[in-house]
């Protein structure tokens, strides 16, 4: 039986409420720019990309207010741990997605950081548009109702 693409990955850090929060249209693969000691960091898996976006500015995609711990083995080379960092795209994509978030009042949320089987970082971007408090409570209802389902069906036999 073929791998899943997902267990190929370590994943590092989940946005797990933003598929909540909103209406993914779109995910990009993007490659992180980082310093030595945020890769090492990232390994220890202590990673946070919860209140993080990214932002486009100048033809480049930063990712920002995403937060890589400082690495204690680093010392006085160490990073600062919220900085904006440069997601790596084709000039093309970047152009596109800046014009998808200022045209269409779309968000660039990033859904995991994770490790290739070659140890590369990568980011998975989502390219959302936020929710409504009613579509929350119908994506809420939709959630209860598939577990209630699946407990029927496991009681049934």
């Amino acid at each position: 039986m073929a791998k899943k693409k997902d267990d190929e990955r370590k994943v590092v850090a989940d946005n797990r409420k933003a598929r909540f929060a909103y209406a993914i249209e779109s995910t990009l693969e993007a490659g992180l720019q980082l310093m030595g000691s945020e890769v090492k960091s990232l390994r220890s898996g202590k990673a946070n990309i919860a209140e993080s976006y990214a932002q486009a500015k100048d033809g480049e995609i930063f990712l920002v207010n995403a937060y890589i711990p400082e690495y204690t083995m680093a010392n006085r080379f160490n990073h600062e741990p919220r900085r904006p960092r440069k997601l790596l795209v084709h000039k093309g994509e970047a152009k596109r997605l800046a014009i998808s978030v200022q045209r269409e009042g779309m968000t660039l949320i990033p859904l995991r950081v994770y490790f290739t089987p070659k140890g590369v970082a990568k980011c998975e971007l989502g390219v959302a548009r936020g929710k409504k408090l009613h579509d929350k409570r119908e994506t809420e209802k939709q959630r209860d109702w598939s577990r209630q389902r699946a407990r029927l069906m496991r009681e049934r036999g």
